[in-house]
């Protein structure tokens, strides 16, 4: 892409930045990393009017929870919507339009639906049971039919798309800044010891396939054999639910910390602060970032045998894997890495030598072209001027 002049890429978030989650930090990422590299790159994604966002970010307006995938996504659609996608497009002399999990009722359907030209999406979702993606295919059809290139960040994403949307895709991985956490300072008091050990568990404390309640019950078997050890859990959402295992283990409950949300700089202090971290997921991951920004951060990593984190950890060679949703057989790992630091550290030198691999300066030129190749000899993004549905949705001028 050196010799190749700058180009002017539009991307769609699906979801709002209010409360961001692993597709709004891909996007907001990839986004960094070209615009660093010269690239114009604007990205419109719903958000609320407090939300405070990066000068390349369009806000598409308030957006509303929508239950999706085993969690709550925040979206917008409809009239309002859509008017600002057309808005949006019209405005900018887009390359390429580049469009994120455009099967979710989002700003991503809407800005695929009105555009023409060079349009490619990237599928995030694994979800190879989905009833409500096979019924909505054939109002997807139209849509999809004029993408140009489909990327899934992960073999599971991928099958996902050709068991549901037809055809194929092809698989980029979700990319991470790897040395902003090789390099980050640790902190004093999430560091661990011999006798009080530190784990830590990131995630949205309320959501059930992030797995919480699994460790929290294998906590107090972990605490028999590591008495002093230490959870300390980043994220948003009510714990009660996932706490409530440990209403007669005091012990168990006095030794976790919850932290809340934190920002970036401190996510990357605590992932090189703890003696592991532990990703104890039951279902619905198509990638597994959290491992990965865990190993770049030098942490052992312990996690849930699902098949993407078994692909990123190299099938147990980068990071010790476990039975989902298997509470003693957690436990009993936990305690192996907790036994044997000297085995763990082993395995974290691997993981840091093979997470090489999703730094953003490789993902990102994969992107990239991907983007080359849609574009040579194309025509920009244009609005298509069969609306289909959207023609509906116009709104009344008065």
């Amino acid at each position: 892409m050196s010799d190749v002049r700058p180009l002017r890429i539009g991307m769609v978030s699906p979801y709002s930045f209010h409360v961001p989650g692993g597709v709004q930090f891909h996007i907001r990422d990839v986004a960094e990393h070209l615009l660093g590299m010269g690239h114009h790159v604007s990205v419109l994604a719903p958000s609320d009017d407090d939300t405070e966002l990066p000068s390349y970010i369009e806000s598409a307006g308030r957006a509303v929870p929508l239950p999706y995938n085993g969690s709550v996504a925040r979206i917008s659609f409809g009239p309002v919507a859509s008017s600002r996608v057309k808005r949006w497009l019209a405005e900018n002399d887009f390359d390429v339009l580049h469009v994120h999990e455009p099967s979710s009722p989002s700003l991503s359907m809407l800005a695929m639906w009105a555009a023409t030209g060079p349009i490619v999406a990237t599928f995030h979702t694994s979800n190879p049971r989905s009833r409500a993606m096979s019924a909505a295919y054939p109002l997807l059809r139209p849509g999809f039919e004029k993408l140009s290139a489909r990327i899934a960040v992960s073999e599971d994403a991928r099958r996902t798309v050709v068991d549901h949307l037809g055809g194929d895709a092809v698989v980029i991985p979700n990319g991470v800044f790897v040395d902003r956490f090789a390099a980050a300072s640790p902190r004093a008091q999430w560091q661990g010891t011999t006798e009080r050990p530190t784990l830590a568990f990131l995630g949205r404390l309320d959501e059930p396939r992030k797995g919480l309640q699994v460790l929290t019950a294998a906590l107090p078997e972990v605490l028999r054999a590591h008495p002093g050890v230490r959870l300390l859990v980043l994220g948003r959402g009510d714990a009660e639910e996932a706490l409530a295992v440990l209403r007669d283990e005091p012990a168990a409950r006095e030794a976790i910390e919850l932290l809340g949300p934190l920002d970036d700089d401190a996510k990357a202090s605590l992932l090189r602060s703890v003696d592991a971290y532990v990703g104890p997921h039951t279902g619905g991951e198509s990638f597994g970032i959290v491992l990965v920004e865990a190993m770049s951060a030098g942490a052992p990593v312990i996690a849930s045998d699902l098949g993407a984190f078994r692909r990123v950890l190299d099938d147990g060679e980068l990071g010790l894997l476990t039975r989902t949703g298997d509470a003693p057989a957690l436990a009993e790992a936990v305690r192996a890495v907790l036994d044997d630091p000297a085995a763990a550290r082993a395995r974290a030198q691997r993981a840091a030598v093979g997470v090489r691999r999703y730094d953003w300066s490789r993902v990102a030129a994969q992107i990239l072209d991907v983007y080359d190749t849609v574009t040579l000899g194309a025509d920009k993004v244009g609005e298509d001027p069969r609306l289909g549905l959207l023609a509906r949705w116009r709104p009344k001028v008065s």
